[in-house]
């Protein structure tokens, strides 16, 4: 195992691979609590989604203020509460997510940013005590956040949950360990939406991952929970 975290990919879909929920109506919201009571007996200790994601479910789409900095801001990791234990790892190459505190539901917020975000939103970052690592010079290296996550914020499990553009890359770069995926009573067809895995054309796209079933469950309202793990 390298320097890293053990990454789950845990995502709820539709039988046709598809994973934006609004598509669905509101006879699926009964879905939430039972992907999350399956999220939970995995005792991570972090979760991570993606800017788009994020911005969606948590920050609600509020604008970031950028504060001006007295001096230049080192391109390094920032720790905001030394005492946190459990984390919310945001995805946000180029600083774009707005917060009103530096936790969510008492998990402590994490931005894995590039070097191109500006002094004013680290400075912003660092006022609300929110913790931020680099990932790359304009594009993440998720390889390296990783290895981050681990070293600096003693992450040892962590549940990767979506988008689709976040999730294909890391499932792109071998840095998936297993997968628990959800199989809603869902058959959606919308054209053009987002699915579990989606590696974008800015990527050099690999072999397609081979897995290996390790459990299948058959769970309340119909739902499937499929558990594999990543061939080497």
């Amino acid at each position: 195992m390298e320097n890293r975290p053990y990454v789950i990919c845990h995502m709820a879909s539709s039988v046709d691979g598809r994973i934006i929920a609004e598509n669905w109506g509101d006879k699926t919201n009964r879905f939430g609590s039972l992907y999350e009571d399956c999220h939970n007996t995995f005792g991570s200790q972090a979760w991570m989604v993606g800017r788009i994601t994020m911005e969606k479910n948590f920050t609600e789409g509020r604008k970031p203020k950028p504060v001006k900095a007295a001096k230049p801001i080192e391109r390094k990791a920032f720790i905001g509460d030394n005492s946190a234990k459990s984390f919310a790892v945001a995805v946000d190459a180029k600083g774009k997510l707005g917060w009103e505190e530096h936790e969510i539901d008492g998990d402590h917020i994490i931005e894995i940013l590039s070097e191109s975000v500006s002094d004013g939103y680290l400075q912003y970052l660092q006022n609300k005590r929110i913790s931020y690592l680099f990932a790359g010079k304009d594009h993440l290296d998720f390889d390296v956040a990783l290895s981050q996550l681990q070293d600096i914020f003693k992450i040892q499990t962590l549940m990767l949950e979506g988008g689709g553009n976040i999730n294909g890359s890391l499932l792109n770069a071998g840095l998936i360990d297993e997968l628990s995926l959800l199989i809603l009573p869902v058959a959606d067809g919308t054209i053009n939406s987002p699915t579990t895995f989606e590696v974008g054309n800015f990527l050099s796209k690999k072999e397609a991952q081979q897995l290996k079933l390790i459990d299948v469950l058959r769970l309340e309202h119909d739902v499937l929970w499929l558990k594999y793990r990543l061939k080497p």
